[in-house]
């Protein structure tokens, strides 16, 4: 039986590798699905969104932002949980097939390097998200999930501390 590192390992793409990777789930005759985030403080607003985006394609990647893009459009205080265990607890999922990450502030990058068949955003981002375009021009279409209302990493983290000053 694999150790954790080798069973995360074995589901993280590196990104220099995720080309090569699409061109072998291409070749299988398979589908992707993409969706984004930083995913830090993972909780079930986001197994829910990951797990409606599993069931739009036969191969589901994740993309996420590493801790210097997170930082550039969050806050210097983000994110909680670095990179490399926000991608061990991704690769933990079943229903998630590949976890790779990016450094750009937006996914555009990336999604022309996967080109996927469907790239999963919630609602609250629209049709009109910044990467519809891209998608759209690629061949993919959007497909967007209600957010399960007060299961957002910022609510959580509002919360700890408001509580935390009681």
């Amino acid at each position: 039986m694999p150790s954790w590192k080798q069973y995360s390992q074995a589901k993280s793409i590196q990104p220099e590798k995720l080309l090569s990777c699409v061109a072998s789930i291409r070749s299988d005759g398979k589908t992707i699905a993409t969706i984004n985030g930083s995913f830090d403080l993972l909780h079930a607003g986001h197994m829910y969104m990951l797990f409606e985006a599993s069931k739009t394609a036969d191969v589901l990647i994740v993309a996420v932002n590493t801790d210097a893009s997170v930082r550039a459009y969050k806050s210097e205080q983000r994110p909680i949980i670095p990179l490399s265990y926000r991608v061990e607890m991704l690769t933990a999922l079943g229903f998630v097939d590949y976890v790779t990450w990016f450094d750009e502030t937006d996914p555009r990058a990336i999604l022309e390097m996967i080109r996927p068949d469907v790239h999963v955003n919630g609602v609250e981002y629209g049709q009109e998200c910044v990467e519809a375009e891209q998608v759209k021009r690629n061949g993919g279409k959007l497909h967007l999930v209600e957010r399960i209302p007060g299961l957002a990493t910022s609510e959580i983290i509002q919360k700890i501390e408001e509580s935390a000053c009681v």
